[in-house]
């Protein structure tokens, strides 16, 4: 038996074409919905909306359980019709009744569901169009027979069966791959097998987890194995497991992999950034430049089967060879899979990001599956960045000079918007950045005329520099209106200036609530780090329901003497830092002379760092080179995945000379990484990790205060502090790891920041 919707049924056997990403008008869900209620209510009085439809077909010896729901069913005066209702943004004219097979097919699909439970000889099938900028509308009939709607779904499951046979034995297969599946390794770590436990519990109770469980836990299989396991029991379907980086995502390929070793049958998918994984050298998604878009959905279907019938974990190689094979753009095949997928493997944005979340899981999808969100500390800052949009004057002044003489109506109305950035700076004055106090209606309704003239423009399809110019302010119009949709007391406008430029931000102070929406309807929520600390900081920011969320906390697995920590009491605060660099040069080198091996020096700033490191040099190619050999890197602002790797090997346990690798808190090596055994031996951090002080941080810092929170540490402190403990968390990995931690800054010995050090760390001896 198979469960199904009507919809992604039709959407599998009729799907054809081409991915053709150029710019086309398209209305929003609101807008839909907006417009199924229109027609909707011009409805009659025997007329009924919205009615769920349900039935048991049996197709080659398989037995489909189809729902969904009909926008319609109208009472006329000889007959029942099916009315179903799509919303466009394009011209109707360019709409016949051949135009889109997939409508017809969902129509009479409800028609003969509606028909075999009511026993009806015949129904009359309706399309209804409706255009969502002028509610003109636009309508298709048909007339059927029950027998012409029972040929016509024995054919569309007839395609359908080869994919729902393939998916139902990996099902049966997978289950029982599960049933007999033991945790993989020999032991469980101090505390992992109550984390499992607690993952399992809280999947079990609809509920979500914010679990704090440190270094060497060995997290990804603590949530992963009890999430497989419930998928067993049948308490759910599938999972994401979310992270903010490549490398954690490689740990949860790594552990499917290894559990794949030890008898599990599971798919799982991961989803690669559009720009990393396509195959052409730009990414342009239009039939015309790149053959992999050209005719995707009439290959696609082969594609899928052929992948799903021999490979159970398609990661980024496996799915770029069945892409390549079948001529089909790596990253719309990737999302197609994740939709037959018991895993998903990505960037949290799939989920929570409204501008670029899979869209198509249905809340019946969403209700069977779980989120397993790794490395959560970095949601916070991500999540405001997703829910944030922000625009340039420049941008809309180009428009203007551009657009002169071919496009006046675009002229008129990127005038506007540019003439109102204009009010605003000269409203500034000379602070350069000022909070609006209210809400800036006017101008996006300004926006919305130049996105109504752009449409117009760039509608014809034209090619050129000039239309790249449109395209790029249409959308980043369209972002930030889009943003507008959510805007509460949670956000702030704000504007900022510097010469000519105008920045106007829609900037997203406290991002929980967006979160919680945007995870509703999801089984179960587990968000987890080795830093969710202070766990009620992270459960406020991440937005868990007071009531029914659980916490979990575990200290290391690892005993406190695996660390050697020192604090050194000076101050690394920004008017200090140049009289500190002696100090912490000198404290580099009586490391490297007592303690030769490998080391990771991390700061606050790349300005700090290079100012330390260029002394530090010095010193090398004078006399301390003599005395201690040494080589040394510098992380740089702009590195390759290649060059990340370049830094990374270097730490290798057999190196003749230390290694001093000078780095960044909260860049790419603080956080992420294993350095396991003798490739690292000891860790620096310079300073408490506070953010630079910005006009965007003292706003958070002046709401929270205002929500009677101390804003300061919402602000500066706990993101600064998690910053400390991801870099002094690179040092011990293993039971075997054997290390030191050195903490420079006067503010570690103060009761504010003490609290806030792991346990393990308060065994410490001060320089």
């Amino acid at each position: 038996m198979m469960k199904i919707s009507v919809r992604p049924l039709v959407e599998y056997v009729y799907r054809s074409g081409s991915i053709d990403n150029r710019f086309r008008t398209s209305s929003t869900l609101t807008d839909g919905t907006k417009a199924h209620q229109k027609i909707q209510k011009t409805y009659n009085e025997a007329d009924q909306k919205e009615v769920f439809l349900k039935t048991e077909i049996e197709c080659k010896q398989m037995t489909f359980v189809v729902e969904g729901r009909c926008d319609g069913l109208l009472a006329l005066e000889n007959e029942l019709m099916i009315d179903e209702i799509k919303s466009t943004r394009g011209d109707l004219d360019e709409i016949t009744a051949d135009t889109y097979p997939v409508h017809w097919a969902q129509a009479k699909f409800y028609a003969y569901m509606y028909a075999r439970e009511h026993e009806m000889n015949k129904m009359a099938v309706q399309l209804t169009y409706v255009q969502v900028d002028s509610d003109e509308k636009k309508s298709f009939q048909q007339q059927c027979s029950f027998d012409e709607l029972d040929q016509f779904v024995q054919s569309v499951l007839e395609v359908f069966e080869p994919y729902a046979r393939l998916l139902k034995n990996h099902r049966e297969k997978r289950d029982q791959s599960i049933a007999v599946l033991k945790f993989p390794f020999e032991n469980y770590r101090e505390g992992q097998r109550k984390f499992a436990g607690a993952v399992y519990k809280t999947i079990a109770d609809e509920a979500g987890l914010f679990a704090n469980a440190p270094t060497g836990t060995g997290k990804t299989i603590s949530t992963i194995f009890p999430t497989v396991k419930a998928i067993g029991e049948g308490l759910v379907q599938r999972f994401f497991y979310l992270t903010a980086k490549t490398i954690t995502r490689k740990a949860a390929e790594e552990t499917l992999g290894f559990m794949k070793g030890k008898g599990l049958h599971l798919s799982s998918v991961t989803i690669t950034a559009k720009d990393k994984i396509c195959f052409k050298e730009k990414t342009i998604c239009q039939k015309d430049y790149c053959e992999f878009a050209d005719g995707y959905y009439d290959r696609v279907n082969d594609g899928i089967l052929d992948v799903l019938e021999n490979e159970t974990l398609m990661d980024r190689r496996t799915i770029e060879a069945y892409a390549m094979k079948h001529k089909l753009c790596p990253f719309e095949f990737s999302l197609d899979l994740a939709y037959t997928a018991d895993a998903v493997i990505g960037d949290y944005n799939y989920i929570f990001d409204p501008r670029v979340s899979l869209k198509r899981f249905a809340e019946e999808q969403k209700k069977q599956t779980v989120l397993l969100i790794d490395e959560a500390h970095n949601l916070v800052d991500r999540a405001r960045g997703m829910f944030s949009a922000e625009l340039y004057k420049s941008v809309f002044l180009q428009v203007k000079r551009v657009f002169k003489g071919r496009n006046e109506g675009v002229v008129a109305k990127a005038k506007a918007v540019n003439d109102y950035l204009l009010k605003v700076k000269k409203a500034c004055g000379v602070q350069e950045s000022m909070v609006l106090d209210e809400f800036p209606e006017e101008f996006v309704e300004e926006l919305r005329g130049f996105i109504e003239a752009a449409e117009k423009e760039l509608v014809l399809q034209k090619d050129g520099d000039e239309q790249e110019l449109l395209l790029e302010a249409y959308f980043t119009a369209q972002a930030f209106v889009r943003i507008v949709d959510l805007f509460d007391e949670r956000f702030v406008t704000y504007v900022e200036y510097v010469k000519s430029e105008v920045r106007v931000k829609l900037f997203c102070l406290d991002p929980s609530h967006l979160l919680r929406k945007m995870g509703k309807g999801y089984r179960s929520k587990i968000y987890f780090s080795a830093t969710l600390s202070p766990l009620s900081y992270f459960k406020d920011m991440l937005g868990a329901d007071a009531e029914g969320d659980y916490t979990f906390s575990i200290p290391s697995p690892f005993a406190s003497e695996n660390a050697e920590v020192f604090i050194q009491p000076l101050s690394t605060r920004y008017r200090d830092r140049e009289h500190s660099v002696n100090a912490i040069v000198k404290t580099f080198w009586d490391l490297l002379e007592k303690r030769p091996g490998n080391y990771l020096f991390f700061f606050p700033s790349y300005a700090y760092m290079r100012l330390v490191h260029e002394q530090f040099v010095e010193e090398s190619d004078q006399d301390r080179g003599a005395e201690v050999a040494v080589d040394v890197l510098l992380q740089d602002g702009e590195m390759s995945e290649v060059e990340r790797e370049e830094f990374l090997a270097e730490f290798r346990e057999e190196n003749e000379k230390s290694l001093a690798a000078f780095a960044v808190m909260g860049g790419i090596f603080s956080e992420g990484i294993d350095l396991k055994g003798d490739r690292l031996n000891g860790v620096v951090v310079v300073g408490v990790g506070l953010p630079q002080l910005s006009f965007e941080r003292n706003i958070i810092k002046d709401y929270f205060n205002a929500e009677a929170k101390n804003g300061y540490d919402y602000a500066y402190v706990y993101p600064g502090m998690n910053k400390v403990l991801q870099a002094g968390g690179r040092l011990i990995r293993t039971e075997q790891d054997r290390g030191t931690i050195v903490l420079v800054d006067d503010r570690f010995l103060t009761p504010k920041y003490q609290k806030l050090l792991p346990a393990e760390w308060c065994d410490y001896r001060i320089i």
